[in-house]
């Protein structure tokens, strides 16, 4: 008799809007809209697992950028127990190659993943992975992915033999601090 394969949730995360002062790339911090938006990811997220029989965060992969940890130092106060991020200095100015890279390595325990890093990694990971049955949240993460946005995947099987096209990309949110979805 076989095992039952286990239904794995992967949210990737782009962080929120950041601010332009004069300083390294690395320690650019939210801006006012980040502030507020970060937030709403958070309570987007929480609202996903009241949603979904069996969804939970065990692992959070952090960017060490700051900007992504304001992001999920934000996200995770309106989340009940999350898990404290593993910053992991790939995630900064990664390719696609180096995030499945880093994916594969999780865990075998881990059934609910999030991944928080920049652009242009973000969207091209969600794409690649997604299966192309995703319908209109692949249409939504191809045409844009701006800051906050989430793309939620559905997968079987081990993190360790993520493939692209291996993953059913569920759900692709913009969530923002005024509670709508500007797109932006």
């Amino acid at each position: 008799m076989t095992a039952p394969v286990t239904t794995r949730y992967l949210i990737v995360l782009r962080h929120a809007k950041a601010a332009w002062p004069d300083v390294e790339d690395r320690q650019r911090p939210l801006a006012e809209r980040g502030r507020r938006d970060a937030p709403a990811a958070g309570r987007w997220l929480r609202g996903t697992g009241q949603r979904l029989d069996g969804f939970a965060i065990d692992r959070v992969v952090c960017s060490p950028a700051r900007r992504t940890r304001e992001t999920w130092e934000l996200v995770a106060k309106e989340l009940d127990d999350p898990p404290a991020p593993v910053f992991d200095g790939r995630v900064y100015a990664a390719t696609t190659s180096t995030l499945y890279t880093v994916l594969r390595e999780t865990p075998a325990r881990v059934r609910g993943l999030v991944l928080v890093g920049h652009n242009p990694g973000m969207q091209h990971l969600a794409v690649t992975l997604a299966d192309e049955d995703s319908g209109a949240p692949l249409s939504r993460a191809r045409e844009k992915y701006p800051t906050s946005g989430i793309a939620l995947f559905s997968l079987r099987g081990e993190w360790a033999d993520l493939v692209p096209g291996a993953a059913l990309l569920t759900e692709f949110a913009i969530p923002r601090g005024d509670d709508t979805d500007h797109g932006d």
